[in-house]
């Protein structure tokens, strides 16, 4: 397009757009061009005052085995090949003969809380004085698609709003430039994009995927045309949306589509600057196990956690592998060694990184499988073991949670909790209220009823918080 071209596409757009000014930013045209209340993203007030900004959530897919990770059992060790009793296998109820199989890796303690980390860990074991440790988790299924949509949007059967989606319907969004909700992710886990998705909340509360690499996000392409000019359009573009959604009774579905206009306006700018690496210290990048020029690997994912979090990001997920090559190790645990390389350092490094720049008190970090491994096995020479969903471990970090703290507990072999049980509802309803939100409060209207995170269950683990 020409310079006269252009001149005269702005004096046109300038026209329409009479009296409401040149706009240069997403922020004025959302607040210029639309009122506050009909934005979905709009800032919210908590119920109460929060004790973290912002969520960094950790799913590491197809279920970690917790008595080789984070819940150290020594007579585990001692009994490999004896044979147990139980009367639940993978959900089925009935009396089962199986055989212990000893840890594949040692336990040591770590920092000055002496809380016991395996092997596998070594780099978290370090930052455990930071980590609130859970080892009483449990879950309703055994399988991996269902324990994925229950730990990401407590509904174990049906597609439901997501954790984060949750999270950015009750507060809204810090940054009007980039999403509340933001997944980084090489590949999707089981239950596939249901567990970022908003399903009867507004669309504009969805998680908005992040692809390692060098485009992380594809459909953000460099601006072709002059900022201001684009603001014009945008601005002519959203007069007519706004009476587009009046005739329809303001559609929460429509109204999102059109926010979402303002939001990718604003990404145009936002996004490549977050996802510049260029100017991070080497020190930074050694922290997170990364090498210059690096876009993919975990250690990219997390860094990118920081950087997004420090822009205003209201919930972050990283994920760390898809539903292929993950952790469940069937037919040997040998397999969890790789993927532990690959998280353990970027994990330490992000905690470290946050803390130093005084972001952890006000960021809950959290890591979290879909559910646990079994301590015995059908097979006394197996090498792997099988889904458990009874008991696992997950952890807390920050936004007000114990630091060098130990939870619940499991029996000596690791088969089932035997003091505070936190069940996934409760997991929930603990960190939607560290966010400031009362999970029974927190309710949206559909389909004749009012829903919430947690249904008609959760009990916020108050003992956790510092």
């Amino acid at each position: 397009m020409t310079r006269k071209e252009l001149a005269g596409r702005r004096a046109f757009l300038k026209a329409v757009a009479a009296g409401s000014g040149s706009l240069a930013t997403a922020g004025q045209i959302c607040a210029q061009g639309e009122k506050l209340s009909q934005d979905p993203l709009r800032v919210k007030t908590p119920h109460f005052l929060p004790r973290a900004k912002r969520v960094i959530f950790m799913f590491m897919t197809g279920g970690v085995s917790h008595v080789d990770s984070f819940d150290p059992k020594p007579r585990l060790f001692g009994d490999h090949g004896k044979t147990v009793k139980i009367d639940n296998w993978q959900g089925k109820y009935g009396d089962y003969n199986f055989y212990f199989k000893t840890p594949d890796w040692r336990f040591r303690p770590g920092g000055k809380c002496g809380t016991y980390v395996s092997d596998l860990f070594p780099h978290t074991r370090e930052i455990v004085d930071e980590l609130c440790v859970i080892r009483s988790m449990s879950s309703d299924h055994t399988n991996h698609y269902e324990a994925s949509l229950g730990m990401h949007t407590g509904s174990f059967t049906f597609a439901r709003p997501s954790l984060g989606a949750w999270v950015s319907y009750g507060l809204g969004t810090e940054n009007i430039n980039l999403p509340p909700f933001m997944v980084v992710a090489p590949k999707a886990p089981y239950a596939g994009t249901q567990t970022w998705g908003s399903d009867f909340l507004p669309a504009a509360y969805q998680g908005t995927r992040v692809l390692p690499g060098r485009n992380p996000v594809a459909n953000v392409t460099p601006l072709v045309q002059p900022r201001e000019l684009q603001a014009l359009e945008l601005q002519e573009l959203q007069r007519l949306n706004r009476l587009h959604l009046a005739q329809r009774n303001h559609d929460s579905s429509l109204a999102a589509r059109i926010r979402s206009f303002t939001t990718a306006f604003g990404m145009e700018e936002a996004a490549p600057e977050a996802f510049d690496l260029s100017h991070e210290s080497s020190a930074t990048l050694d922290l997170y196990g990364l090498q210059s020029g690096e876009h993919e690997g975990f250690g990219w994912q997390c860094l990118m956690a920081r950087r997004l979090a420090e822009r205003g990001v209201r919930f972050i997920e990283l994920i760390d592998v898809g539903s292929s090559a993950n952790w469940d190790a069937h037919g040997d645990m040998a397999t969890h060694r790789p993927l532990a390389r690959n998280v353990d350092q970027p994990i330490a490094g992000l905690v470290r990184d946050l803390k130093q720049r005084g972001m952890l008190d006000d960021t809950l970090v959290v890591w979290t499988t879909e559910f646990g491994r079994t301590p015995y096995h059908q097979d006394p020479k197996a090498k792997g073991r099988e889904h458990h969903h009874q008991c696992f471990s997950s952890w807390l970090a920050g936004g007000g949670v114990k630091p060098g703290f130990v939870y619940g507990a499991t029996d000596d072999h690791g088969i089932d909790v035997v003091e505070d049980r936190v069940h996934v509802h409760d997991f929930h309803a603990t960190i939607l209220h560290l966010m400031g939100l009362d999970h029974e409060k927190l309710t949206y209207r559909y389909a004749g009823r009012d829903f919430r995170l947690t249904d008609v269950h959760g009990h916020v683990v108050r003992e956790v918080f510092a």
